[in-house]
């Protein structure tokens, strides 16, 4: 075992894997210059050919790894902030999404976007979004956030390795959490969500950067009498029905925390998924915690008490409670 922060695990899945397939490649604004922390020693390590800097110019690089992807190599596409993906939408929806399924199957597309989240760091509007919930409506995309330095490298790495296209959402208020993880190599299963606390009165389903909150949250509850399960979702596409409809059957009770906008997020879904699947559990109104249908304003002060905390998941777990 050894500790890494969350940028090092990201690095460190880059790098065994572009070690142990050669049709692995890096491409993306910035990438051989390390400009946000994750792609550092990998240019020396195996040159411009895998590591490759790209124009600005989203739509290009973003169809260039398409193609790629398409003719048996496995490009890692560098979005350099999420909200780069708008750029590259027809790209994404168009080809990358539905290739597998207009081709009968005869096309594979195993390729990768990272897609940074640097939201509460005074981006302002146009570099603080939070996209997930708009690609998850779309067929043919999985999608998934990490939300801890384990789950980055292990899933980063098995995404690397799927036959189908994924988009990682890496959240950069993470960025500085560090944990111990395995010296082996090991991949972790998309599509699986991690119940990290157990509990029994209500159920706390995370995301992203919600998941620290949410288990500060039940710790918080706990000292108060109140048992709270806490499951960090982790992949959103797929998304994982039964560990969450298991644990309201448990507990009859669920809030559901999101960064993104409330309106279409992900939390909604949920939402409804346990609203048809799993009413007769329910003891009391699901609820959401998750960012207001605004945009992020520049101010931190402002823009600080947009997104979900520790103090409104709590005080929304009371609520189910009442």
């Amino acid at each position: 075992m050894h500790t890494v922060t969350y940028l090092q695990a990201i690095n460190e899945a880059l790098r065994e894997e572009m070690d142990r397939d050669e049709r692995v490649f890096i491409m993306g604004e910035d990438v051989g210059w390390n400009l946000l922390g994750a792609t550092g020693g990998l240019k020396d390590r195996f040159g411009t050919e895998r590591v490759r800097n790209t124009p600005i110019a989203e739509a290009g690089f973003v169809g260039a790894g398409a193609g790629a992807a398409m003719v048996g190599m496995r490009p890692v596409v560098d979005m350099l902030i999420a909200p780069f993906v708008y750029p590259a939408f027809d790209q994404i929806v168009s080809i990358i999404a539905k290739s597998t399924y207009l081709y009968g199957g005869q096309a594979k597309m195993p390729i990768v976007l990272r897609a940074p989240m640097l939201y509460g760091a005074g981006n302002a509007a146009q570099h603080s979004d939070r996209p997930y919930p708009t690609f998850m409506t779309i067929p043919g995309l999985k999608l998934i956030a990490p939300a801890s330095p384990y789950d980055a490298k292990g899933m980063l790495k098995a995404a690397i390795r799927d036959d189908d296209p994924v988009i990682c959402f890496e959240d950069w208020t993470l960025t500085g959490l560090r944990n111990e993880i395995p010296d082996e190599d090991y991949v972790i299963e998309l599509g699986k969500a991690a119940v990290k606390r157990e509990g029994s009165d209500v159920t706390i389903v995370a995301l992203a950067g919600a998941v620290p909150h949410a288990l500060a949250a039940g710790e918080q509850l706990a000292g108060e009498g109140i048992s709270a399960e806490v499951i960090d979702l982790r992949s959103i596409v797929p998304l994982d029905r039964d560990t969450i409809l298991a644990s309201v059957e448990k507990t009859g009770r669920l809030v559901v925390a999101d960064p993104a906008h409330i309106m279409g997020s992900v939390a909604s879904e949920i939402s409804a998924i346990v609203a048809q699947e799993g009413f007769w559990s329910l003891r009391a109104p699901i609820i959401r915690v998750a960012t207001p249908h605004t945009h992020i304003p520049f101010s931190a002060t402002l823009e600080r008490p947009l997104y979900p905390t520790t103090e409104k998941i709590v005080n929304a777990a009371k609520r189910a409670m009442a």
